[in-house]
């Protein structure tokens, strides 16, 4: 049985080897990889950074369902720290959870058509604002005229919710910023939540890789999702929790320069870099596919998939440490 599949009903921490299990398009790094990225900001805390975002997390309105994931027995103190790691995972989860919509063209991955998407209202929005979740920077390969970048974007609403962090902005409004942050910092360092790739064969870009298809043993069918699961994958997030914390005992600590990197339009500049130089490379070749990732490409790519995370939980605990008030 290859890897891949004893990963995801273990959820260990990624390993070199071929292939992936399937998640939904448009998600980043799978569940695994937001609450390991939450994992390592939460390790880097400062005490009272702590304090602060549990009583602002508590304020989900998911958070009793939450607190019955935590395992039995657990301490007041890990129990506060895996909350804060399934909190970031709420963006995602409102994806399915029934009395939300999703809002805006393109399946709602465009802000297009939404009627409200820049709003920041709190927890009384439904919309499931999608297009937060990444910024379609244009590239091409072939000469192919480049569309212009959607706003909103992640980047935009990553500006927008720290700012809120360090303000005096109720609660409330904190509550909801902050989870927003906690996923959002983690899906601008997935490479593909900051590029898509224009082409002949896809003139407005192919959907951060959505478009392009794999073919192999026990992988997902699109790049995106390949890449969304090579930190880690689990059945569901009640599952991940202890397999996560085990991850990131092991998680090799970010470069401390690159951590102190505070712009979030650099950190999305690094993805958009990561992903000419080593997402599209062979066996990635032009066009839609399909194509079957190798095993010197998987092990680049998962190096570079535990470099990013390791840095997204750094500069998230940095960001919170300075801002969040």
């Amino acid at each position: 049985m290859r890897m891949w599949i004893e990963r995801l009903m273990v959820g260990v921490v990624v390993l070199f080897i071929t292939g992936a299990v399937a998640a939904p398009p448009a998600f980043a790094w799978d569940d695994f990889g937001h609450m390991l990225v939450a994992y390592v900001a939460y390790q880097n805390l400062t005490p009272p950074t702590k304090a602060r975002a549990n009583a602002l997390i508590k304020m989900n309105p998911r958070y009793r369902t939450w607190q019955r994931w935590v395992p039995a027995g657990t301490s007041t103190a890990d129990r506060d720290m895996m909350l804060f790691m399934i909190a970031a995972t709420w963006a995602d989860q409102i994806k399915s959870l029934g009395g939300y919509t999703t809002d805006g063209d393109h399946g709602g991955n465009r802000p297009e058509g939404s009627l409200d998407p820049s709003g920041n209202h709190g927890y009384s929005d439904k919309l499931r604002h999608k297009y937060w979740h990444f910024v379609d920077t244009p590239f091409t390969e072939d000469g192919s005229t480049l569309p212009s970048i959607p706003v909103p974007n992640a980047g935009e609403r990553i500006a927008l919710f720290r700012g809120v962090l360090g303000s005096n902005a109720k609660d409330a409004l904190k509550s909801y910023d902050l989870v927003w942050l906690l996923h959002l910092v983690g899906d601008v360092h997935q490479p593909l939540h900051c590029a898509t790739r224009v082409s002949a064969a896809f003139p407005d870009g192919d959907d951060g890789g959505n478009g392009v298809k794999l073919s192999c043993d026990e992988c997902p069918s699109n790049l995106h999702a390949y890449w969304d699961d090579l930190a880690g994958t689990s059945s569901s997030v009640q599952n991940a929790i202890e397999p996560v914390i085990e991850a990131g005992k092991t998680l090799a600590k970010a470069d401390p320069t690159m951590a102190a990197k505070s712009d979030e339009k650099e950190w999305i500049a690094e993805s958009f870099q990561a992903t000419k130089a080593t997402v599209y490379q062979p066996p990635i070749g032009a066009g839609a596919g399909p194509f079957a990732p190798t095993n010197t490409y998987t092990a680049a790519a998962e190096t570079v998939a535990l470099e990013r995370i390791a840095l997204a939980g750094a500069r998230l605990a940095r960001l919170l440490n300075k801002e969040l008030k």
